[in-house]
């Protein structure tokens, strides 16, 4: 039987939502340890008081959860405004029309099944029934294909840096752009309410999504397109090897399947020591500063990878990184693709881990 979807309405159901964020997030994962209430083993914000709590439960257990802040219940805090840069979008759309939804999280035993996407398809009832225009939210890099999937968009001018979190790309989703979703063939076409002639787009769409160019998602960009960007940065390449060498384009197109590419500014913390994601990041231009106790340990540029060793040990991140200069451009390889390379083409694989292999070595040889 599948879990089923609740509304956490009573003090008692809430407080069991907070426990089980407590287990995933502060237990599993290691974040908001600081905000977390440790002796009730409780993980609350101010921003719940206000907001409608979703959970899934599997007949006795609580296996996911969802927060959903609307404009229409309450004004939007000012830590989501400066999140997500909505005060831009306030001038024109009116709050009720707005909805953040954050502390989306899925129990180990669910990850990889349908219970993500009926959570939002809970969501988006909600967001039919009210008219909601735009829904932002957020995601870590090794997550940006499967919102990008969904429908979601980037459309920030800058990446956010979250203290207990780390590296997060903002992401708004637009119910009512229905040729947009069908264009993607989206998951969610038959879920949403198609409202025809009625249909309400908000008059910002247009500069809300030419302000979304820091991500180049090879789910969504033509193949060749995205070849030639990878490509170039790849003959800019420092090291005298890169992850790719020797490796034939269409072997190159099914390494880079569910890669994005990403631009940064000096000071994003692009990889925070503890976080549980286990995606390589190979740095097409600029400067990273891989960082252990607050001291600079290694400098990397164009060419060199970054989190190898939570991809290959199966571990936590064991370092921060930090970018260093404006611009900076880094492709986020998916660590679930890779890893089914091994299975379904070893020697395509082999051939990507003598290339892994030979940069650690220089890297080694950097460092030591």
């Amino acid at each position: 039987m599948k879990p089923a979807i609740h509304e956490a309405i009573t003090p008692e159901q809430r407080l069991e939502v907070y426990r089980f964020r407590y287990d995933v997030y502060v237990e599993e994962m290691g974040r908001y340890r600081s905000i977390a209430d440790h002796d009730q083993r409780t993980f609350a914000e101010p921003e719940d008081e206000t907001a409608r709590v979703f959970y899934a439960t599997d007949g006795e257990n609580i296996v996911a959860t969802m927060r959903l802040n609307w404009g229409g219940d309450a004004p939007i805090c000012d830590r989501q405004v400066k999140q997500y840069d909505l005060a831009r979008f306030l001038k024109d759309i009116p709050c009720e029309q707005m909805i953040v939804g954050e502390r989306f999280m899925v129990v180990r035993s669910q990850r990889g099944t349908d219970l993500i996407f009926r959570l939002f398809q809970t969501y988006l009832k909600f967001v039919n029934d009210n008219r909601v225009q735009l829904m932002f939210g957020d995601c870590e890099p090794h997550l940006l294909n499967l919102y990008l999937g969904m429908g979601f968009r980037t459309y920030a001018e800058r990446n956010v840096n979250s203290k207990e979190t780390g590296y997060l790309v903002p992401l708004v989703f637009v119910p009512e752009d229905i040729g947009y979703l069908k264009q993607l063939k989206s998951p969610f076409v038959n879920v949403l309410q198609d409202f025809g002639s009625e249909t309400n787009l908000p008059s910002c769409l247009p500069d809300l999504l030419a302000s979304g160019q820091l991500v180049l998602s090879q789910t969504l960009t033509p193949k060749k397109e995205y070849q030639a960007e990878i490509d170039k940065a790849i003959q800019l390449a420092e090291n005298p090897t890169h992850l790719f060498d020797g490796l034939t384009e269409e072997e190159c197109q099914r390494c880079l399947s569910k890669s994005n590419a990403i631009e940064c500014m000096a000071g994003d913390h692009l990889i925070k020591r503890g976080n549980v994601a286990q995606n390589m990041f190979a740095v097409l231009s600029g400067t990273l500063e891989v960082r252990a106790d607050g001291r600079v340990v290694d400098v990397c540029s164009s060419g060199d990878i970054v989190g190898e060793m939570a991809f290959l040990l199966e571990s936590p991140r064991s370092a921060d990184v930090y970018v260093a200069t404006d611009g900076t451009r880094v492709l986020s390889l998916s660590e679930s693709n890779l890893k089914q390379l091994s299975v379904d083409e070893p020697q395509l694989a082999a051939k990507l881990l003598l290339n892994l292999s030979k940069l650690l070595c220089y890297k080694l040889l950097r460092v030591g």
